[in-house]
């Protein structure tokens, strides 16, 4: 049995995740993300990843609650603020999809509910 902790995988995924996998079955169309926006989301996503092994460290050393905690509300706001960037991103799409009237409000409303 998976522990409770670990990620869906492909397997043990079901009709609702919301993880990776479900993103990957997506009917949605790609992103196209300036070459700019999408260098500045990379790096905060690899600042996020280096806060997340921080947050491990800290746990390993039996740090303070308060320290880890801090660290966590740190890295719960930059993932959000990350995205929101994409989201923001997706939005701008789709307002040019409806303009020309193949806009897909169903689409446009699972990508909100996936951001919050």
């Amino acid at each position: 049995m998976p522990d409770t902790h670990d990620p869906p995988t492909p397997d043990t995924a079901g009709p609702d995740a919301t993880g990776p996998e479900a993103a990957t079955t997506s009917t949605t169309a790609a992103v196209a993300i300036p070459p700019e926006e999408k260098k500045r989301i990379v790096n905060r996503l690899k600042r996020l990843e280096g806060q997340v092994r921080g947050l491990q460290r800290m746990v390993d050393e039996d740090r303070s609650c308060t320290d880890i905690l801090t660290l966590l509300a740190g890295v719960r706001s930059a993932l959000d603020a990350t995205g929101d960037a994409v989201l923001e991103h997706y939005v701008e799409r789709c307002q040019a999809d409806f303009a020309s009237g193949k806009g897909d409000f169903g689409d446009l409303l699972a990508a909100v509910k996936l951001a919050r």
